[in-house]
């Protein structure tokens, strides 16, 4: 089976709005910027092998951002000075 453009974008897409989700300002840009950071190193993969084996390892850390986003919800954070402060 080969992966298309668009569920590579799609699995972005997901990465990018559950990576948003953390309450945590710093963990919040941290996922943020490693998933965009991952993508861009892996865009000129051409290797049908290495692009599943990317889009598996996608699949497993948006698996591990989706848990942590949970129990991150648990706890509220301490906000920072750069964030929006909720009235």
């Amino acid at each position: 089976m080969a992966l298309t453009r668009m569920e590579i974008l799609k699995l972005y897409k997901q990465l990018l709005r559950e990576s948003s989700k953390f309450s945590s300002y710093n963990f919040r840009q941290y996922a943020l910027m490693r998933v965009r950071d991952a993508f861009h190193e892996n865009k000129n993969l051409t290797d049908a092998t290495a692009v599943k084996k990317q889009v598996a390892e996608g699949y497993k850390n948006l698996a591990i951002i989706k848990r942590q986003v949970i129990i991150g919800d648990m706890f509220e954070p301490q906000r920072l000075v750069i964030e929006k402060q909720i009235s």
